[in-house]
């Protein structure tokens, strides 16, 4: 079973998702199982404070070390093994690749040195993914706030991850996108054997080849002939010359 803890402000954006189609049906199965850390509950203060202004000055707000510290460290000291993803903009860029092998468990993505010279603008460099024998693979993920996190997080997150060049209002949505890419792809979630080996960026930056149902004509538009010929060989051939790459 795949374990996933989610640390967030917002467990009630997350659970409705979680609990409807195959994630729900990962759950039933036991294959997957989803646990919520409330950030909130380690916040200081009488007001349970997670976030502060920066240092510097600037518009927003950060969250703060100690409360994102001690959620995580909760986790923790029951499961040792657990890593740490955090979505954020100077990740690492979300591939099926890493979902893939996220999926069996990978070792740890050291982030780039984290000095108070650091360059934010310079690109994250991380080392190649090393697959582990790892039957329960357990994920901590934390959802980002406000306007960011304050840089001495990163020193204890073993996955940065970025969804790509666009910033959100918080983490939850990603959490979503890399919890639903990665259990998708444990065998027995989704309903084929090869329902995951076959799709888009199943072998690198390829797009699975177009597909058709009933009825045959709408509106003119008609399903390729070949795919009702019944020549296996000759469908093979078509979906081979069909399918595309993506454009980066």
């Amino acid at each position: 079973m795949i374990r996933f803890t989610i640390i967030t402000l917002f467990r009630e954006a997350l659970e409705p998702y979680l609990n409807t189609s195959m994630m729900w049906k990962a759950q039933e199965k036991k294959l997957a199982s989803f646990d919520f850390v409330d950030l909130r509950e380690f916040g200081l203060g009488p007001h349970k404070s997670v976030d502060d202004t920066p240092y510097g000055g600037g518009d927003g707000m950060l969250l703060r070390c100690e409360p994102v510290f001690n959620a995580i460290e909760s986790v923790k000291a029951k499961d040792s093994s657990a890593k740490v993803i955090l979505p954020t903009p100077v990740g690492k860029v979300w591939t099926q690749e890493m979902a893939r092998k996220m999926a069996g468990g990978i070792e740890r993505l050291k982030p780039a040195s984290l000095g108070h010279t650091q360059d934010r603008s310079a690109k994250l460099t991380v080392p190649e993914e090393q697959v582990l024998a790892n039957s329960a693979p357990h994920y901590i993920i934390l959802c980002p706030h406000y306007e960011g996190y304050d840089e001495r997080i990163m020193s204890i997150v073993d996955y940065p991850i970025s969804l790509g060049k666009y910033v959100l209002t918080g983490g939850e949505l990603p959490a979503l996108i890399i919890i639903d890419s990665v259990v998708r792809l444990i065998p027995g979630v989704l309903g084929g054997e090869s329902s995951a080996l076959i799709e888009s960026f199943s072998d690198g930056d390829n797009l699975e080849y177009p597909q058709y149902t009933k009825p045959y004509d709408f509106r003119g538009m008609k399903v390729p002939d070949v795919l009702l010929s019944g020549n296996h060989g000759e469908i093979d051939k078509w979906r081979k010359e069909h399918s595309r790459k993506a454009e980066m």
